[in-house]
């Protein structure tokens, strides 16, 4: 393995630190690095897989002002290519308006969630509670070529490069970018199209906006989707014809929210709301369908079923916020994001155009979440999701699952002790003839060898264990949201011999 560090930040974090999120399993990097011609510690490279994995991760630089939550860090991309049998990494920080700025002044300057935004060191912010600092270290996705870094509760958009993760500036969709609200984590990219479809809220009516991007990266359209309040979505979904959008019972407490104070609340007399809209359509063709309360952070895919929408995703058995629940403080910190805590387990929803009618079935009793699926196949039926479960009452993944929807059927691998990994995307193989006809990846934080590696499977044969093993320059920070990009959507990177050229070496 070639390595080359090519960058050091300063850290200001204490080096007692006993913080859960930032110490063990979640210990921040400081180090960016490329390395080449990575060592492969098992296995070998499959020669037709070809494309990159992406990962965002939190990974703070500086103590948070009074409480640190674990989707405060800042924003860090982890790169592994794959090309022609061989392997590359690549690791940067996202240059945020907010890191770059806390770096200037040595510490935090915007709270996190955790934290009351009265304590802000700027009178500027981002966020839809405003006065937050936009780490864009949620989610990542790939759209005309280019990785665009996005954050929990709405932000900026960083352009990032994937095959170098050298940031390239925000975002601004040709001048259509919404500055005002930002645009919240977990937009979705339909391949069949090459739109890219966004939804973003705030604390002002409508409260949601929802929009959509051309293959040629306009802004061509963005509509209210009005609320009877500020809610606190997370994701969305959709179809051919359709975007599903939410309005779940959870949300920040209202009387509190008028003294700025920002805590949330279960609502469970009260049901979940999911909005059907044309994907070009307006407030007034937005179809309202109710469903048992609950929360879902993630949907795995929706597609059309004659007069009704599909919807797969992890509907929280007990989504009670964590202040609730006894303990001290660690427990609490270590708990409340833990999937056993939240029951997350698959449901389907059915939502009939025709009657209005909404039903709904649970499809697994297993506890997993983070669900991933062949790109190809998302707005359209479908048969397999990969999850990931998670170790007992820890944030932490410790193993995937691959759900057949069709049998009910699941194969599972475990990571093993002290071994976590990162949310699992699927890579179809070069000239794929199947949905599972390829591989999944992921990169895993291994605390017994104080190591980081990337796992590589057969995604026919998940349970068999992985069919490459690569060891990465230094140990990561566990992290969760990823994506895949195959070479053929990446520019120069079939224009050029080599993957090294198309990465400018």
């Amino acid at each position: 393995m070639d390595v080359e560090i090519v960058g050091k930040w300063l850290s200001t974090l204490p080096e007692d630190d006993d913080h859960p999120y930032r110490t063990g399993p979640w210990r921040p990097q400081t180090t960016e690095y490329n390395a080449d011609d990575l060592e492969v510690v098992e296995g070998e490279i499959p020669r037709d897989l070809d494309g990159v994995y992406l990962r965002n991760t939190e990974n703070p630089l500086h103590p948070s002002l009074k409480f640190y939550h674990p989707f405060d860090g800042d924003g860090m991309i982890h790169i592994v290519g794959f090309r022609d049998g061989k392997a590359f990494y690549r690791n940067r920080f996202i240059r945020t308006d907010g890191l770059l700025a806390e770096d200037e002044a040595g510490g935090a300057l915007w709270p996190g969630l955790a934290e009351p935004i009265q304590v802000a060191k700027r009178d500027y912010g981002w966020g839809a509670r405003t006065l937050m600092k936009d780490a864009s270290s949620t989610d990542v996705i790939v759209h005309r070529g280019t990785a665009l870094t996005s954050f929990y509760q709405c932000g900026d958009l960083y352009r990032v490069d994937p095959m170098t993760a050298e940031t390239l500036g925000k975002e601004d969709w040709r001048g259509g970018f919404p500055f005002d609200w930002g645009v919240s984590a977990h937009p979705k990219v339909d391949e069949a199209t090459g739109e890219l479809l966004f939804f973003t809220y705030s604390k002002q009516a409508p409260y949601m906006r929802y929009g959509v991007v051309d293959a040629d990266n306009n802004l061509v359209h963005l509509t209210d989707v009005p609320l009877a309040g500020p809610r606190l979505p997370h994701d969305m979904a959709f179809t051919t014809n359709y975007a599903i959008l939410n309005d779940f019972p959870l949300f920040w407490d209202p009387k509190l929210l008028e003294a700025d104070i920002h805590f949330p609340g279960f609502h469970p007399d009260m049901p979940s709301r999911f909005a059907v809209i044309p994907r070009r359509g307006g407030p007034d063709d937005i179809r309202w369908f109710e469903a048992d309360p609950t929360f879902v952070l993630h949907f795995t895919n929706a597609y059309e079923d004659g007069d009704e929408i599909v919807l797969d995703g992890f509907y929280e058995g007990d989504p009670v916020p964590v202040d609730t629940l006894t303990g001290d403080k660690w427990q609490k910190a270590f708990r409340f994001l833990a999937l056993d805590r939240l029951q997350t387990r698959l449901r389907r929803w059915r939502f009939n155009l025709v009657t209005g009618a909404t039903t709904e079935e649970q499809l697994t009793d297993s506890i997993t979440e983070f669900g991933m699926i062949n790109g190809g196949y998302a707005g359209l039926p479908y048969r397999y999701a990969y999850a990931a479960t998670g170790k007992p009452g820890w944030f932490l993944f410790d193993g995937l699952v691959k759900h057949d929807l069709h049998t009910g059927a699941e194969e599972r691998f475990g990571f093993g002790d002290g071994v976590y990994g990162s949310e699992t995307a699927m890579a179809p193989r070069l000239g794929s003839a199947a949905e599972d006809d390829g591989y999944l990846i992921t990169l895993t934080t291994d605390m017994n060898d104080d190591a980081s590696y990337c796992l590589v499977f057969d995604a026919t044969r998940v349970s068999d264990g992985p069919v490459c093993k690569l060891r990465l320059p230094e140990r990561i920070s566990s992290g969760t949201h990823s994506t895949w990009a195959d070479g053929a959507s990446l520019r120069r990177w079939h224009s050029t011999d080599t993957a090294a050229e198309a990465i400018g070496l």
